[in-house]
């Protein structure tokens, strides 16, 4: 686990010595383990890769074919995190999620072992 400080000390050290900041998107442990291994500096896990490794296209992490934020838990939990060792894994969270109490729906983020959130799905257009 990283705390924000640490997170961001990692990522200003990057910058300071010229190199530029490579976050990964990863829908597996697999993905995760050879980005990390690759030199990623951030992996990033949200519901589309989940659909992507499972040959769907990244638009269909936009439908409301499965329920976002479950799915990064999942994915998080039981993929990517227990394979990850040196780098901090961001989710991707769906802010506005209805059916969710977003401050204890965060504090189970951050007990899971995430160093952080992005929000994703972060637009939508519908028809």
């Amino acid at each position: 686990m990283y705390s924000r400080k640490e997170v961001l000390d990692r990522l200003h050290k990057r910058l300071n010595e010229g190199n530029p900041i490579i976050g990964a998107g990863a829908g597996t442990g697999i993905s995760a383990k050879f980005s990390e291994r690759g030199g990623a500096d951030l992996i990033l896990i949200y519901n589309s890769g989940r659909y992507r490794m499972n040959g769907y296209g990244s638009n269909s992490g936009l439908l409301p074919i499965g329920d976002a934020n479950a799915i990064v838990m999942e994915m998080g939990e039981r993929d990517v995190l227990p394979v990850v060792q040196n780098t901090p894994v961001i989710a991707g969270v769906n802010g506005t999620d209805p059916t969710r109490l977003m401050p204890q729906f965060l504090d189970g983020v951050i007990r899971a072992g995430f160093a952080g959130v992005i929000n994703f799905p972060s637009h939508g257009f519908i028809d």
